[in-house]
């Protein structure tokens, strides 16, 4: 079983910043993608940002050049950078991963389809006001 703990939410001004970390713990394979979801009140789930187990990332237009993913394979951390926010980023952000015991990277496209991703975290809301 994989377990995904995140924490870093909370509440900023328009312009800030906030990391985002999420804590993957479990049976962790060598192929896999992890991705950051989110989702505002009414609207559908968005995939904000994708990296998969060979470096390749994908980030939604809505956040490009605002917002980084990285991991931590040390410490088994995904994080979200998340710079120059803007109220539409308010909304509960959720990070997701999926992995395969197989020798291949377990999600395919623009790497943020939430159908490929079998574990997902609780949640953390972010909250940026005008």
């Amino acid at each position: 079983q994989v377990l995904l703990v995140e924490s870093g939410g909370g509440s900023v001004r328009a312009g800030g910043s906030l990391t985002l970390s999420c804590v993957v713990s479990g049976y962790i394979t060598s192929y896999y993608c992890m991705g950051w979801f989110r989702q505002a009140p009414g609207k559908e789930r968005e995939g904000v940002a994708a990296f998969t187990n060979d470096g390749r990332t994908s980030y939604a237009d809505s956040v490009k050049g605002r917002f980084t993913i990285s991991r931590d394979n040390a410490k088994n951390t995904l994080y979200l950078q998340m710079d120059s926010l803007k109220p539409e980023d308010t909304a509960i952000y959720t990070c997701a991963a999926v992995f395969n015991p197989a020798d291949w990277t377990p999600c395919s496209g623009n790497y943020r389809a939430s159908s490929d991703y079998k574990y997902w975290g609780q949640g953390t809301q972010v909250t940026v006001s005008s």
